[in-house]
């Protein structure tokens, strides 16, 4: 007994890495076949086999992971923070098993195979973070590193679409699936085939999936998944991180990554209940197809993706006058535009509203208020939104009320369709009117907001509202002869306008030279859909006038250069790759330049 105990101590002491390694090979071994069951074998005997052998790999890395957490309590008589993850995946695979085993009608949702994939996915993304997180012996510049992961998980939802069982008719090109993964990663919408009809349960999932990872940013899951599965960052991981999420205080680093996934999961999962309340049981052949349903069009609006399993979109009869549903869409992408901070800032002020009432309840403490419970950010970001909000709804209501409005019989139902329109065109990208049929100035209009954007930090595309508002409020201050720009009683930093108008800039210039492209790859397009399907691509917004199936493949080749610039930045993208590292520690003698 001592020897085995001398024995596994050594061996997670000094030769854990290891262990993990195995563990790696292992489930990457299991995922795969998963993956290769799921979406490519078609013959019916092999698949019988493959079913098989995925039971046994399940039940493999439960005694594997079982071994290993066990002998780790073990050995060194203490739970560790890493060992919580493990012990709740062996519960969730030991549920899993008992469930099987049982046969309960009660509990046979829990049975299908679909869970045991989930167990296996878990297993290896846990053991993928813990192996390719940590960059110790490594440097990256972070901003290079976001890019980068960006186009991994391109190219890994190209190669999961182009697998036989993701579609149900016609199989997916090479370029056709890096557009729809292109699209997907980068939140666009625009498709260049029907989901709906064309994909199968399992290809709608793997579009749920990058919408999903490519809305909060594969970075952001990837900490996720590294804490939780290993109980911590080192000291390079958190600044790298802090980098990513814009977080200034490195001890705050991990609060902010899990409150970001906390608070985006919290809100799917109410905009999902909404949803479910306000559809028909009818539409749907099964609960668990409503339920799918419902998270699939969560996620989406969330990160205002566009991406929707209904035919026709929201256009659809049965869709198209149901106001709940688009309220509950509504609400959904105008949350996910306002940015994390701005989420996170609500968050605190009503987590401390709270503490304080029910401190003050309960434990007869005196509630202490804070001087700004909101910050300038957020104050600017709102009113930003707000004006456009308001603006955008009225302006669409006006222009439209004996055009496309007429077909809506009530006033709550034109100002519902007013507010979707007007605001989904911002960036989520949903439509419950044909563009084609809106008025030129409105047309216009829904340019100028796909343009536009949504807040900075939030999963909406665009040049961002602040921007337009920090450029436009210069050149009033200009106007009015200051030397500088004045919000709210604050100063705004030179830096921050020159931004505002580099990227105001750089979006003009990468719209103009996507457009002229595409203008000599499709000239039997006309010039206003092309420059519309262009903006919509920048913006990420994923409104169409039509054009995106029938576009040819070096059109579609641009369009897809532009969604990821569009998604990444080009400012972003220019300074991953010319910054000047080196400070110069002098100062040229300035001039004036004639205008």
């Amino acid at each position: 007994m001592e020897v085995l105990v001398s024995f596994l101590k050594f061996v997670f002491k000094y030769r854990k890495k290891v262990v993990n390694q195995i563990m790696f090979y292992v489930s990457m071994i299991c995922a795969f076949t998963v993956i290769v069951h799921v979406g490519y074998i078609t013959n019916a005997d092999i698949a019988a086999k493959t079913e098989i052998a995925i039971r046994c790999m399940f039940y493999t890395l439960f005694f594997l992971e079982f071994i290993r957490i066990t002998a780790l309590i073990f050995v060194f008589k203490k739970i560790n923070v890493s060992n919580y993850s493990g012990i709740l995946v062996i519960f969730y695979f030991l549920f899993i098993m008992l469930v099987r085993v049982s046969n309960e009608p009660a509990l046979s949702f829990f049975a299908k195979d679909e869970w045991m994939y989930v167990g296996i996915a878990v297993v290896f993304l846990s053991e993928l973070s813990k192996s390719s997180l940590f960059f110790d012996n490594f440097y990256f510049n972070p901003t290079i590193l976001f890019v980068i992961s960006f186009l991994s998980l391109i190219l890994i939802g190209t190669v999961l679409l182009m697998l036989p069982r993701t579609t149900l008719i016609a199989p997916l090109s090479f370029v056709d699936a890096f557009f729809m993964a292109t699209s997907a990663v980068c939140i666009t919408g625009l498709t260049v085939t029907d989901i709906s009809a064309n994909f199968s349960l399992f290809g709608q999932g793997v579009i749920m999936l990058l919408v999903q990872v490519g809305g909060l940013g594969i970075m952001t899951f990837t900490g996720f998944f590294g804490y939780f599965f290993s109980g911590g960052f080192s000291f390079k991981n958190q600044l790298m991180f802090g980098e990513i999420l814009g977080e200034k205080k490195l001890n705050a680093v991990i609060s902010t990554l899990l409150t970001i996934i906390f608070i985006t999961l919290l809100f799917e999962f109410i905009g999902g209940v909404f949803i479910f309340i306000s559809l028909d049981n009818v539409a749907f052949d099964s609960l668990g197809e409503k339920v799918f349903f419902c998270a699939f069009h969560a996620i989406s609006s969330f990160c205002n993706s566009g991406f929707t399993i209904i035919k026709d979109g929201v256009m659809n009869d049965a869709y198209r006058y149901n106001y709940g549903f688009q309220i509950a869409l509504s609400l959904l992408f105008v949350i996910g535009s306002l940015g994390f901070s701005t989420i996170f800032n609500f968050y605190t002020y009503i987590k401390d509203k709270l503490r304080g009432v029910l401190g003050t309840i309960f434990f007869n403490q005196k509630h202490v208020h804070r001087p700004q419970s909101f910050s300038f950010n957020t104050k600017f970001i709102l009113s930003c939104n707000m004006i456009v909000l308001v603006l955008a709804t009225v302006s669409y209501f006006v222009m439209e009320q004996h055009h496309t409005l007429v077909e809506d019989r009530t006033s709550i139902g034109k100002w519902v369709t007013s507010f979707f329109m007007a605001n989904a065109s911002r960036s989520a990208g949903f439509n419950s009117v044909d563009p084609n049929l809106v008025t030129a100035p409105t047309l216009i209009m829904l340019t100028t907001l796909m343009w536009i954007g949504t807040a900075p930090g939030s999963t909406g595309g665009g040049v961002k509202v602040t921007t337009v508002a920090i450029a436009l409020m210069n050149i009033l201050s200009l106007a009015r002869g200051k030397d500088s720009l004045e919000i709210y009683r604050r100063s705004i930093a030179a830096e921050s306008v020159n931004k505002a108008f580099a990227i105001i800039i750089l979006s003009l210039i990468t719209i103009t030279l996507s457009f002229t492209l595409l203008s000599f790859t499709e000239p039997e397009q006309k010039m206003k859909i092309l420059l519309f399907e262009t903006v919509s691509a920048y913006s990420t917004c994923g409104l169409s006038l039509g054009a995106t199936a029938s576009l040819s493949s070096p059109g579609k080749i641009i369009i897809i250069f532009t969604m990821f610039v569009g998604r990444v930045g080009t400012l972003t993208l220019l300074v991953a790759f010319i910054k000047n590292i080196k400070n110069k520690s002098y100062i040229y003698a300035s001039e004036k330049i004639l205008f």
